[in-house]
């Protein structure tokens, strides 16, 4: 109900600043709003059959995992690929939230001149918009960030490439061969992840990640704080602005 609340407010604000079509969302807002005053939730049938059960136990997974290049499926854990040399670093696609950009500030504050070429590009315009306000932006672009424009960006490689034949950790869910640029090798990792190996130049040991995710973690109540956009003033104003 917290994030649906939160989503009305995103609507009506996208209908007052022009998005279209505002007929469907105002049928979305609508739809929404019934369901928070008369809502029930999905579940299986008693008797429902499924074509695989599968369990995992959390308590074993002890360090990152990664995909490795250039196959999603190929997956390592970090021990098995620290030091790996990196050259380019992509934060960003649709898979990242506001948290994994505050969480990369975190690794990267103070940080000038890294080795690495850092991409970063936050999914949507609200992204970018509250991340430019609290000032990870200008934390961001000191680092030595590029930042791109919201939306895909490296993740298809439509809108830019990686330098061809570089070695790289992304954030995105893809790393197919050519996909981010060409002949290029592609690891895929956690945005917290990916800051650190840009600040190293290379994929961090497991002490190293352990270290600095301590300091995210530290101050995880302000960093993975979802957006809210019935509590921000400026979403808050627009849409009351909207006649249903």
């Amino acid at each position: 109900v917290e994030y649906m609340r939160s989503n009305i407010t995103l609507m009506k604000w996208m209908i007052a600043e022009g998005y279209a079509d505002a007929r469907t969302l105002k049928r979305r807002i609508n739809a929404m709003e019934d369901w928070i005053a008369n809502g029930t939730l999905l579940k299986a049938d008693a008797n429902a059959q499924y074509a695989a059960v599968i369990e995992i136990d959390l308590a074993e997974v002890t360090e990152p995992i990664l995909a490795c290049p250039n196959d999603p499926d190929d997956v390592k854990i970090l021990s098995e690929v620290a030091g790996a040399k990196i050259d380019e670093v992509f934060i960003g696609s649709c898979m990242t939230n506001i948290g994994h950009f505050r969480a990369a500030g975190k690794v990267l504050e103070g940080k000038s001149d890294i080795p690495t070429r850092l991409w970063i590009a936050p999914p949507t315009k609200m992204d970018a918009l509250i991340l430019t306000e609290e000032g990870y932006y200008g934390v961001l672009g000191k680092s030595g960030a590029r930042m791109e424009m919201p939306g895909c960006s490296l993740c298809m490689g439509n809108q830019a490439q990686i330098r061809k034949g570089s070695t790289a950790i992304s954030t995105s869910t893809r790393n197919f061969p050519n996909r981010l640029g060409i002949d290029t090798q592609v690891y895929l990792g956690s945005a917290e992840l990916a800051a650190m190996c840009a600040l190293a130049g290379r994929i961090v040991t497991v002490a190293e990640y352990m270290e600095q995710i301590k300091l995210v973690n530290a101050k995880a109540s302000e960093v993975y704080r979802y957006m809210n956009f019935d509590q921000i003033p400026e979403f808050v104003e627009q849409a009351a602005t909207v006649e249903m």
